[in-house]
This record gives C-alpha cells, sequence and structure tokens, in this order.
C-alpha cells in the first residue's frame, strides 16, 4: 500500500453519503448517513459503546473488550528465522486438526533485508539461500518479502506456531482466502531488473497447511500488475481482484479449472454497459451515490505486460477507472450469486475514500455496480482500506492514513451506518482483519511495527441503536 500525498479537504458537514442498498446483507435498506461537527469519532449507531483508553497505549477498544498480542515483528519464530516487520493483508483458515491457520503477508521492498525474515544476518542469510525462493538482489541475497504463517489454538486463542511460508517476493500487500484452503498473497508492485532478478507484479498461492516455504509459483496468467487484493467466489471458482494505482481497473479471473489457477483463465475488466468509464468523482460526478450501473466484463490481451500498461490498455478498451482499490470481501446470496465488496482509498470528491459492491447475479442479469459509500468526513471515515464481513453481516473496515493521525476499525452496518470498534494508539495503519469462523475472535494487523492482535468481546452486544446528537 503505497502512500500519496496526504489530502488537505477540510470535511463537511455530511460525513458519509450511502445508497439505498448499501449493505443490504440481510435484506435491510440502508439509511443516509449524516454527521454533525463536533468531536473526533463520528459514531451514527451506538454499536459497542464507547472506547475505552487502553493502559497499555496500544489498542482502545468497548468495555467489555480485550485483545492480546499474539506476534510481533523482530521476534524469532519457530523455525528460527526472524519475524518480518510490515505486517499487512491476512487470511484465517482451518486446518484439518481444528487449529486455524493466520496465513500473513509482509510489504517489504528489496532494500529492506534487516526487516525481512533473516534480519541481515549471514547465518540467516545463507540458510534462507538453501530454501524455495522466487527471487533475489543482485547481490545474491533473497529479497526480504513473503508469507509468514501464524498456527493459533481457537480453543483459547493463543499462538502455537510460526514460520516462513513463502520467499523472495517483494510488496506483498493483501491478498484473499480462497474456498480451498490456500491464501492469495498479491504483489504491490512491478519492479524489475536491474533491481531484482526477475519480474515481479504476480500473485502466488500458499497453502494454509505450509510449515516452510513454498515452491513459488507466479500466477501469470492472473495479470501483472500493482496488485492489491483479491476474492474468491466458491461456487464458479471466479477471482475478483482490486489495482492500487490512482487509474486502476477492477478485474476478474476465470480460471479454466476452478480452484487450480496455475492452469490459467482468462483474465477480463469491468467496463460499463453505457456511459462513460471513470468512477472517482474526482473533478465531477462520475458516478453518483445510490446509482446502479449495468457492467460488462472486457478481455484483456498481453496480461503478462512487461510494459506495465496493463491498466492503460484496459481503460483505453472501457475499462473503469477507480481511485485505488484496496480491499475486497466476497459474500454468496442465499439465492444464487454474490456481492464483491471493495473499497477505493483516495476515491471520492474529497479523496477520503470509497466502498463498492458488485453484485453478480448470472441468472437474473448483467453485473451490477454500486457506489454505496463515500466519505466526506475523515472523523467518519478517513482511507478505507483492508476490509471483511463479519459472521453476522457487518463490515469491518481498517484505515490506513499513514502516520498522520490515530486509524481506527471501523463498523458499517447492515443498515448502513457507522461506528468505531476500535482506536490504534499507534501511528501506524490497521490491515489484514479476518475473523474466526465461528466469529469469536477478530485478528487484525498493525503495520509497522508489526503486531497481530486477537480480540475477542461481547459480539452479539452490538446496538443499532442512533447515537444521540
Amino acid at each position: 500500500m503505497k502512500r500519496p500525498a496526504p489530502s488537505s479537504v477540510l470535511p463537511s458537514r455530511r460525513g458519509l453519503v450511502l445508497s439505498a442498498t448499501a449493505l443490504a446483507f440481510s435484506g435491510l435498506g440502508a439509511r443516509a448517513a449524516q454527521a454533525t461537527e463536533s468531536g473526533d469519532i463520528i459514531d451514527q449507531v451506538q454499536g459497542y459503546g464507547a472506547l475505552k483508553r487502553d493502559p497499555a497505549g496500544v489498542l482502545d477498544l468497548p468495555e467489555g473488550f480485550s485483545y492480546r498480542v499474539l506476534s510481533s515483528a523482530g521476534e524469532i519464530m519457530d523455525d528460527g528465522f526472524i519475524t518480518p516487520d510490515k505486517f499487512d493483508g491476512m487470511g484465517c483458515l482451518s486446518l484439518p486438526d481444528g487449529r486455524l491457520a493466520l496465513v500473513r503477508n509482509h510489504e517489504l521492498d528489496p532494500d529492506e533485508i534487516r526487516l525481512g525474515p533473516t534480519g541481515g544476518r549471514p547465518e540467516l542469510e545463507a540458510r534462507l539461500a538453501t530454501l524455495p525462493a522466487y527471487d533475489r538482489r543482485a547481490d545474491g541475497r533473497v529479497l526480504p518479502g513473503g508469507v509468514t504463517t501464524l498456527v493459533v489454538d481457537p480453543a483459547d486463542g493463543r499462538r502455537v506456531r510460526e514460520s516462513l511460508t513463502l520467499a523472495g517476493t517483494v510488496v506483498n500487500c493483501a491478498g484473499g482466502a480462497t474456498p480451498w484452503g490456500s491464501w492469495l498473497t498479491c504483489e504491490e508492485t512491478t519492479i524489475s531488473a536491474p533491481r531484482t532478478g526477475a519480474s515481479h507484479g504476480w500473485i502466488f498461492e500458499v497453502p494454509a497447511s505450509a510449515t516452510g516455504p513454498v515452491a513459488p509459483v507466479p500466477l501469470t496468467a492472473m495479470g501483472r500488475f500493482k496488485h492489491e487484493a483479491a476474492a474468491v467466489d466458491p461456487e464458479t471458482g471466479t477471482v475478483y481482484l482490486t489495482e492500487d494505482r490512482e487509474d486502476g481497473l477492477l478485474y476478474r479471473f476465470l480460471p479454466r479449472s476452478p480452484g487450480r489457477l496455475a492452469e490459467g483463465g482468462r483474465l477480463q475488466a469491468l467496463a460499463f454497459e453505457s456511459g462513460g468509464s471513470d468512477s472517482r468523482n474526482w473533478r465531477q460526478a462520475d458516478m453518483t451515490v445510490n446509482e446502479v450501473r449495468a457492467v460488462r466484463w472486457i478481455d484483456l490481451d498481453e496480461v503478462e505486460s512487461p510494459k506495465d500498461d496493463l491498466r492503460v490498455r484496459g481503460h483505453a478498451a472501457g475499462g473503469v477507472l477507480f481511485a485505488r482499490g484496496e480491499g475486497i470481501h466476497l459474500a454468496t446470496r442465499p439465492e444464487g450469486g454474490c456481492d464483491v465488496f471493495f473499497t477505493c482509498t483516495s476515491g471520492g470528491d474529497r479523496r477520503l475514500g470509497q466502498i463498492f459492491r458488485l453484485t453478480s447475479q448470472p441468472k437474473v442479469g448483467p453485473d451490477k455496480l454500486c457506489l454505496f459509500l463515500e466519505s466526506r468526513d475523515p472523523r467518519v471515515m478517513d482511507y478505507a482500506d483492508n476490509l471483511t464481513i463479519a459472521p453476522w453481516g457487518h463490515l469491518v473496515v481498517c484505515e490506513d492514513r499513514f502516520g498522520l493521525k490515530t486509524n481506527h476499525l471501523r463498523v458499517v452496518t447492515s443498515a448502513g451506518q457507522v461506528c468505531a470498534l476500535a482506536r490504534l494508539r499507534m501511528r501506524t495503519e490497521l490491515a489484514g482483519a479476518c475473523f474466526s469462523p465461528d466469529g469469536r475472535i477478530l485478528f487484525v494487523n498493525a503495520y509497522s511495527p508489526g503486531r497481530t492482535f486477537a480480540i475477542e468481546g461481547p459480539w452479539s452486544a452490538f446496538s443499532e441503536t442512533p447515537t444521540p446528537a
């Protein structure tokens, strides 16, 4: 998640604009979310109540909630390597023995060897050089980015083991869990020689059961671009992909064999059925709130894109522009099809962020795109990034105003209202939010210095009663 220049736009009286169909997970219509001008956090509903200051100065939570630090950058893992820094996207996957695998990205550049799994130590560098790795620097050292896997016992929420499971990649940003038990880790860079030995900008797959570095296979048919996140439709195997660029596209990958991505498939970009090809709302209302647009999908060629121009060619063919597509999550619909929710961190006329919903119901008609949230007040939502769907239907959204302010975990309810769930006191972003399958534990990362938290509390106590003005 490369950081753009901070926005200098002042907040307006209206905090968020929500569509009438926002977050209709349970068939509930949304209400427009209004914001006031007082206070540094604006909650439209009571949620879990006011945030209580953490005596440790790390993570403020509502009354009755607690957190545990499961992992910290710089610790020695069970395999002898060092826990890398820059914790980013993460998925929670069940293992056959009932334990949980937290498969976690590390967004490290080629020059950040000391923040990687060797810490720059010669003995660890020599050992890593004997293991599977995708690429090396010009000096022969394995690139420091990649993936670690943290195994947790859900009975008590404690760490069982931690190890390096993908090596030699760089800028591993977000990704997505698959229905077949693996993690898709995405490189948010398109660097190549001479800084590296091979080209980058790929997706790699890491099984949840991995206990050491897996053989790295770039999934080249899924395109070379600044990947951010991925979401898989369990019914069709289709993979939806975001691109973290201010002129990025939204992609979908149609695998030749669902569940076997390395066998190839077709990569497509989203386009409107008619009228326009921009969703960013920077200079004009390119896509108005509450508007639902029918979309089509454009086949892309030369997806390995040695010139790093996939988005440019896709837009020229009609692909819709999105402002820094980031987190993406998919929910299946009871009647068939799915809803795909994704964030655009710098979208909107104030560049504070947008959340879109893409609905796919092939038996009903063409796919449809709705802009249902556009922030106009950073105290309500600021730079929406990674997101997940709670087991009971709410969105949980990580904020990513890197280095400038206190970031929050926000809840967006099925009725379209927003409140704060947590406040990170560390001056870094939140990332990688994901729930345990039973909905009891919310796992989330602090980016740097890296921390992985396990949050528990009275989740059923959520109140959608409006907060008094």
